[in-house]
């Protein structure tokens, strides 16, 4: 399976070329293949793809503009388009959150998951219930109101600002689950709660609730604010991140002070705990047992699926050295396979054999999702055939991640510890 772009995807690259300009392929010199020259690679492809990441925020930006600006249903669906456009880099970025501090650090500020939305907006008390013994601000709903009591303070939120939202909303009280920035925020903002359970369907928000004219569910002059202020913050987010994979940039100058060889134990760090204790574990595994929708990572517009399947690919990404940018053009040079080939072969190509069988284990999930089984439906009690896909998603990436483990030791890399997840290494602690 080679699919690189979804069709949304490509709109938005397509839209994006005047920006990025015309690109030819930036071909490193593969025939040098060093530890060292495999970590810069790296460093390239973190670039290129926070770079996409932030160039998609932009066009998710403007669409979003557009659509407050004339507020309809075909504008709305505009901005859907492009939230879930922005989804393809930045997916494939999440290989750099593990081993990388910086990233690390940074990361929940534009993918915390799961949220407490009442914090934002408007609920269904039927669906969401109105209380919570572990949040305090469950349905604070701070477009409804411009006060709110935090940590034993008053916070002024007459005005919603990005400060607002980074400052005092995200993660108030010191509670995770206050998600209040990043695309998860700006996905609930779009779509709304996606009130189906296991069932078809996505979250249904209409556009009039951000039409002053035509106003549903009040609010809509903050529900506005909101939604341009959550939009604008990350779009600086990202293009800090970008900024610090450039040359000279913090996150590049990090890394590369290390060691080769400790620069080697980052990317196989990346690779092996986002397969198996996060992609594999916390994000797939976990719904799949407790058969919860509210575990999916895309949870409001039923994208889970696609997310799923580009988390994966920036783990083959990274292996092979070389990703491709929205605009088309490739970022190709010096791999990690090519310096585990030159050392052992056989292993490289059952990690390659690995990579491909996760790649074609995502691709069944996504075709399922184009016929209406999206992630929701498919880890649903009694959907034996459904879970049977989810679970060979997760078998891939088990098996993925032992052949990095081998990877790891054929390098004679040291001190390397891949992230776990109960839903794998202690099901029966999850009930």
């Amino acid at each position: 399976m080679n699919k690189m772009l979804t069709p949304i995807a490509a709109l938005v690259a397509a839209s994006l070329l005047t920006a990025c300009g015309s690109q030819a392929v930036k071909q490193n010199d593969t025939s040098n293949v060093t530890a060292s020259t495999v970590v810069n690679q790296y460093a390239d492809i973190a670039e290129a793809t926070y770079g996409d990441s932030y160039l998609t925020a932009v066009a998710l930006q403007d669409t979003i503009d557009a659509f407050l600006n004339a507020p309809t249903e075909a504008n709305l669906q505009l901005a859907k388009d492009a939230w879930i456009a922005a989804r393809v880099p930045y997916q494939q970025t999440e290989v750099y959150r593990f081993g990388n501090a910086i990233v690390d650090e940074w990361e929940g500020n534009v993918n915390a998951w799961p949220l407490d939305e009442g914090l934002i907006d408007y609920v269904s008390a039927d669906h969401y219930g109105s209380e919570s013994d572990l949040n305090p601000l469950y349905t604070a709903n701070v477009i409804a109101n411009e006060s709110l009591m935090i940590g034993g303070q008053t916070i002024d939120a007459s005005t919603i600002t990005p400060e607002l939202i980074s400052e005092h909303l995200q993660e108030a009280d010191g509670v995770e689950a206050n998600v209040a920035s990043g695309y998860h925020a700006i996905e609930f903002l779009l779509w709304g709660q996606d009130l189906n359970g296991t069932n078809p369907g996505a979250g249904n928000r209409p556009a009039t609730d951000f039409d002053l004219d035509n106003c549903t569910h009040g609010h809509c002059d903050r529900r506005r604010e909101y939604l341009a202020a959550v939009t604008a913050l990350l779009v600086d987010d990202l293009k800090y991140m970008a900024d610090a994979w450039k040359t000279n940039g913090d996150a590049r100058i990090a890394l590369l002070e290390q060691s080769p060889e400790q620069g080697l134990s980052t990317i196989l760090t990346g690779m092996g705990s986002l397969a198996y204790g996060e992609l594999g574990g916390e994000r797939t595994k976990l719904g799949l047992m407790l058969h919860d929708p509210e575990e999916e990572h895309d949870c409001f517009s039923d994208n889970t699926h696609w997310s799923h399947y580009y988390d994966a690919k920036g783990i083959k990404n990274v292996y092979l050295g070389e990703y491709q940018r929205v605009d088309g053009s490739w970022v190709k040079g010096p791999s990690l396979s090519a310096l585990v080939a030159e050392q052992n072969s056989a292993l490289d190509k059952e990690m390659k054999s690995d990579l491909i069988m996760t790649e074609a284990a995502g691709q069944a999930m996504v075709d399922a999702a184009a016929q209406g089984q999206t992630f929701d439906v498919l880890i649903a009690m009694n959907n034996t055939e459904g879970n049977a896909l989810v679970q060979d998603f997760v078998d891939s990436l088990v098996d993925q991640t032992r052949t990095t483990e081998d990877i790891i030791r054929l390098l004679d890399l040291q001190d390397i510890a891949l992230e776990g997840s109960d839903s794998l290494d202690n099901p029966s602690s999850v009930f």
